[in-house]
């Protein structure tokens, strides 16, 4: 069976594009160090977790479920794995079964860390476990969003700066941060510069001589024998500090970097998500560069946990119209998907989403609303032109549908759920799994 056979409405995974996100993750993995993981937030289609297994060193779970489904398809077939889990809030009949099936927990708070000390503590003491704290870097870059930015004010998610204890809790070996979506490298490199400068009682101490002046060198592209070494060189870079964004560059640096902590320090430190490594054009040179910084400098493992660049552009949403409606302004195409219950982040972000072989409105022959069958008056995807005039039983193929579609999806009106299938590399389609009544019975 082919693309153009399968039943609609289908999610279908493209195991090509796949394979090519996973092998550039991979060679970051290789050329850095970095430990990747694999945001099933974003993509769990277990079925290809096999294959993801062969480029990351693991996944990270946003819960017991998820980290349930990633013990189950990885660690407990054999395959060599890490299972991460960070929540705001864990309740206290997961924590047992969390300290058994993973081997980093992340906790939100000190009170969190506190309240589940008794269960988890256990767990390290016999090494099977590493334990860390959500921080709030407090930085939010220009284009992020707000509906996703957690260091938006009044943020619930990570402990600031000012929350923290002068050393870390007992136990705790980690720092986890994550404030990023759907971006480029350069608002991580300030978000890691101003977690360096500000958390830095936390950071071992360092273990090359190249110093936080010198990294900001490399950061902003300057060749550091531009500057004097008399070292007085931070007030040279003052004058660059609008070239470092909102990264604030201190004076008298030396002194602001020399620890005198004496408490325990982080063994690793969790980027988090949010980065586009895959995207065309995304500074991957320049993430090598940071990642092996903080390595050589403080002896640190470097986790980042990617959702979308896994699987992005690595997948289709299929779908069939069922009708074309005349209204006073254009045709409305009805289709048997929806953005309501089959791409919700359509209606939540809001955002259009990329519609194979069509432009924008007017830019094309034929210009339709696209719509849903459900009763809700707004599950409108978009507005689309084509070239050709469409009709009743044409297909369309909505792209970039691996990502945020069938882990957000819902019944909303009984409306079933799409099948989910895999596009092989030959060409040839397997259906993963079909959804009927019971799948929507069973969520009621």
């Amino acid at each position: 069976m082919n693309i153009k056979e399968i039943p609609t409405p289908a999610y279908v995974i493209d195991e090509k594009k796949l394979r090519e996100n996973l092998q550039i993750l991979k060679d970051i993995e290789d050329k850095s160090g970095a430990r990747i993981l694999l945001a099933q937030k974003a993509y769990s289609a277990y079925q290809t977790y096999p294959l993801v297994a062969q480029y990351l060193a693991g996944a990270t779970a946003s819960g017991l479920y998820e980290a349930r489904l990633a013990h189950e398809e990885f660690k407990a077939k054999g395959i060599e794995s890490e299972n991460h889990v960070y929540e705001p809030a864990f309740k206290d009949d997961e924590m047992e079964e969390l300290c058994n099936i993973c081997d980093h927990i992340v906790f939100n708070s000190i009170s969190q860390l506190e309240h589940h000390r008794s269960v988890w503590e256990k767990a390290v003491s016999e090494k099977r476990l590493s334990v860390g704290l959500r921080i709030n870097p407090e930085y939010s870059s220009d284009d992020s969003f707000e509906i996703y930015d957690p260091c938006s004010s009044g943020s619930r998610l990570g402990i600031r700066n000012q929350d923290m204890p002068q050393t870390l809790p007992e136990g705790v070996e980690g720092l986890h941060f994550h404030n990023l979506c759907e971006q480029g490298f350069e608002p991580l490199e300030e978000t890691f510069l101003k977690v360096e400068k500000d958390f830095h009682r936390f950071f071992p101490q360092p273990r090359i001589d190249e110093d936080y002046d010198g990294y900001v060198y490399k950061a902003l592209g300057y060749d550091e024998e531009e500057f004097d070494d008399t070292g007085e060189s931070i007030d040279d870079l003052e004058a660059l500090d609008g070239a470092a964004g909102s990264v604030e560059i201190p004076s008298g640096v030396d002194e602001e970097y020399t620890i005198t902590n004496t408490g325990s320090r982080i063994k690793w430190i969790n980027l988090g998500g949010g980065h586009h490594i895959t995207r065309e054009g995304y500074d991957r040179d320049g993430l090598v560069k940071l990642i092996s910084y903080i390595k050589e400098k403080y002896g640190l493992d470097v986790y980042l946990e990617p959702g979308e660049a896994i699987a992005l552009e690595a997948g289709y949403l299929v779908t069939t119209i069922m009708d074309v409606v005349e209204t006073d302004r254009m045709p409305v195409l009805i289709l048997d998907t929806s953005a309501a219950c089959h791409m919700p982040d359509v209606l939540e972000m809001p955002y259009r989403p990329p519609l194979m072989h069509s432009e924008q409105p007017g830019e094309m022959n034929y210009t339709y609303r696209l719509s849903s069958r459900t009763c809700l008056a707004g599950d409108i995807i978009g507005d689309y032109s084509f070239e050709d005039e469409k009709k009743i039983g044409d297909r369309l193929y909505f792209e970039d549908m691996a990502i945020y579609s069938f882990v957000k999806n819902n019944t909303f009106n009984g409306m079933p759920l799409p099948d989910l299938a895999l596009l092989h590399e030959d060409g040839q389609v397997e259906v993963l799994k079909h959804f009927g009544y019971e799948d929507f019975k069973g969520r009621l």
